[in-house]
């Protein structure tokens, strides 16, 4: 026999002595035994599943503090959302992700989740996410810091503990500043359901328009509040003095001329210095742009053709200036080819920036070219010519003068058209025309202002609309606002003798002028083009400017 075999038969022996004196274990405490490891593994996963199932709900919760959530869980009489099945809950088998979709299913409308109260939700979603437990062991003394005793409760109260000191400051700051709906992110996920059987796809189009008008209202600075009428009532004016409009340069002689630009915020000024200013117009400072300096001519009268280009101003003197405002050129123009007139003082501009009426002598109308500066036409009335007015967007003109009688010219055809006598006037010193060319109004040396349908008048109608006789002294400017809800009457004879009148009721506002301010003696105004600003040109050298409450632009 080997020694390999040997030595294995000698270990297997020993093996089996070993076993045979070791004692016959328990069959009951063997299977005790694995009955006990099986529970004990069983509890185990137990915990396990039920603590990730904790943190899943804990993460949720978490989500839906930070982020908002559309609806509330779905209550189906249970607490923490849970439904017995067998020996299971609902909870352990299902979630509901909230923050996957802004939009509502089906099965969650026939759910009727809006059941639960927006406290309970908001509830749900102010719940810390962190505690400091260090605020409870901390005491501020909220007695001997000044901003702080505001906090108080009670007059003698010093020390409260930290908490109620984070939850004092949380009160006060919601007293200060109140809450505001439109920027709650639930609020944008609110639809008006007007009936149950409204299909989805209405409900996703007005939550999606919703959201587009909240958008368009926060990406815009306009007024969310806008006036319904745009109409003037009778009575009072309301308005506020400004700073002056030529406060940075005022003028060392009476203003003669004043006029805002098409922009409404370039304003020029004019008078016998010899200086034409402009001005940029804000109501604050006012700032000044420019002056231009006529050497040889006082200026009477200055005027922007209505598209913007130029400035002509003329004065007592057989030529007139023009000035372009693009080029920053000054050209000299004149005398008119064939006339022998030595001032040019008065004109008026054409509302087509094509022509400019100048008043001649002896009952002549000079029509002059814009572009070439020639004379394109004359008109001829009986008596003199005093005033000048356009009308029809330049089609026609009105002129007024010594014979009372209001004469209309057709343009196109260089004729008159009709000739009508203004009621109770010997000298016609003043005309004007409404913006829509419905209304005229004509003043004279007595001071009388009559306003017409110039329809009307046209027809026959002798008879004017109404006839204002607030002012006693010559009538020397009048003036429309753009919506013709407005006409200024002024008399530069006269301290303060400028009226405003609400068109629609004929009436003159009896709060202007201001009771306790001097306007000096009124030489000329004019609206801004948006109605907004109104600026008076007097004697003093000083262009007022007032701001017309009514009109939200300049």
């Amino acid at each position: 026999m080997s020694l390999i075999s040997q030595n294995a038969r000698t270990k297997a022996e020993k093996t089996q002595k070993e076993e045979d004196t070791k004692e016959p274990l328990n069959h009951e405490e063997v299977e005790d035994g694995k009955d006990s490891d099986d529970e004990a593994l069983k509890a185990k996963k137990r915990k396990r599943e039920q603590s990730e199932m904790q943190q899943v709900r804990e993460m949720k919760k978490l989500e839906s503090f930070l982020f908002g959530s559309l609806y509330s869980p779905v209550e189906f009489g249970k607490e923490d959302n849970e439904v017995e099945i067998g020996d299971k809950k609902s909870s352990d088998l299902f979630f509901t992700d909230r923050s996957a979709n802004n939009v509502l299913s089906i099965y969650e409308e026939d759910a009727d989740i809006s059941e639960e109260s927006d406290d309970d939700r908001a509830a749900v979603q102010r719940k810390p996410v962190w505690v400091d437990d260090e605020e409870e062991k901390a005491t501020i003394n909220i007695a001997n810091v000044n901003r702080l005793r505001k906090l108080r409760k009670e007059e003698d109260e010093d020390l409260i503990s930290g908490s109620e000191y984070v939850s004092r400051l949380r009160a006060q700051h919601v007293k200060l500043n109140p809450g505001t709906d439109w920027a709650q992110i639930d609020s944008r996920s609110k639809i008006d359901r007007s009936s149950d059987d409204e299909s989805d796809e209405e409900n996703e189009a007005a939550l999606n328009q919703g959201n587009k008008d909240v958008d368009d209202i926060l990406r815009t600075n306009e007024d969310l509040v806008v006036k319904s009428s745009s109409k003037l009532l009778p009575g009072h004016v309301e308005y506020s003095k400004l700073v002056d409009a030529n406060i940075q340069d005022p003028s060392n002689g009476p203003i003669n001329s004043v006029q805002f630009h098409r922009n409404a915020q370039l304003l020029l000024a004019t008078g016998l210095d010899r200086k034409l200013r402009f001005f940029q117009i804000d109501g604050k400072r006012n700032t000044k742009i420019q002056s231009i300096f006529l050497e040889d001519c006082p200026i009477r009268k200055a005027a922007f053709l209505p598209d913007g280009s130029q400035v002509i101003l003329s004065g007592r003197r057989k030529f007139f200036y023009s000035f372009d405002l693009v080029k920053a050129k000054v050209d000299k123009v004149g005398p008119l080819v064939g006339r022998e007139e030595k001032s040019l003082e008065n004109f008026e501009v054409s509302p087509d920036s094509k022509l400019v009426a100048f008043v001649g002598n002896e009952g002549y109308i000079f029509l002059v070219s814009t572009k070439t500066k020639q004379l394109v036409s004359t008109l001829k009335m009986n008596g003199t010519v005093r005033s000048l007015a356009f009308a029809e967007d330049g089609q026609q003109l009105l002129s007024g003068g010594g014979d009372g009688q209001v004469y209309h010219w057709d343009l196109r055809t260089m004729t008159c058209m009709h000739k009508g006598v203004d009621e109770g006037c010997i000298n016609s010193t003043a005309l004007s025309t409404s913006p829509g060319g419905k209304l005229f109004a004509a003043g004279s040396d007595s001071g009388i202002v009559n306003i017409y349908n110039r329809e009307e008048f046209l027809g026959g109608k002798r008879k004017p609309i109404k006839t204002i006789e607030n002012l006693t002294t010559k009538v020397d400017f009048m003036k429309f606002n753009h919506d013709s809800q407005i006409l200024a009457i002024c008399s530069g004879m006269k301290k303060s003798s400028l009226k405003l009148i609400h068109i629609p009721s004929y009436t003159v506002f009896s709060n202007w002028p201001p009771p306790n301010a001097s306007l000096s003696y009124p030489r000329c105004l004019d609206f801004s083009p948006g109605g907004g600003f109104m600026a008076v040109g007097n004697s003093a050298g000083k262009v007022l400017l007032y701001k017309l409450h009514h009109y939200q632009h300049a």
